[in-house]
């Protein structure tokens, strides 16, 4: 699965060339032993790390359960939630839906959850630093 991601990236070039911003999940260490796949999970991101255009900004899992869930003891159980609550809230199946009647998150398992909550986090966060600098440099006549 990585190997197919990276090789993707790298024939994406012309295609993502113009991205202005890329956002990873960094691993944090929270004082406990990890075992070997931790440490390949770090080899992985600075490798497709190499591939992106732009600025790469890394961000721990702990900012992305303070956003959508606003505790960092949130789990992903809880981010999950969040998610479904935010984008399909009443829909049944956590809003998977079915094959004949695909919902929002149709697809969805594991770590595409994380994945999509990090880029809810970071839409999140560009829009609020796009709404901030919008706000503070329209001068008050151009308000009116």
């Amino acid at each position: 699965e990585n190997d197919g991601l990276r090789r993707w990236l790298i024939n994406q070039t012309g295609v993502i060339g113009t991205t202005q911003r890329a956002v990873v999940e960094m691993i944090a260490s929270y004082g406990m032993a990890v075992g070997a796949e931790v440490f390949e999970t770090c080899v992985w991101i600075g490798r497709f790390i190499e591939h992106l255009p732009g600025d790469t900004e890394l961000v721990k899992r702990q900012p992305v359960k303070l956003h959508h869930c606003h505790s960092p003891r949130a789990t992903d159980a809880n981010v999950r939630q969040a998610l479904v609550d935010r984008f399909a809230k009443g829909v049944r199946n956590h809003g998977k839906g079915t094959k004949a009647e695909p919902g929002w998150f149709y697809g969805f398992n594991a770590d595409v959850w994380q994945a999509a909550a990090l880029a809810v986090y970071a839409a999140d966060q560009l829009t609020t630093l796009t709404t901030t600098t919008a706000t503070a440099t329209t001068s008050p006549t151009e308000t009116n």
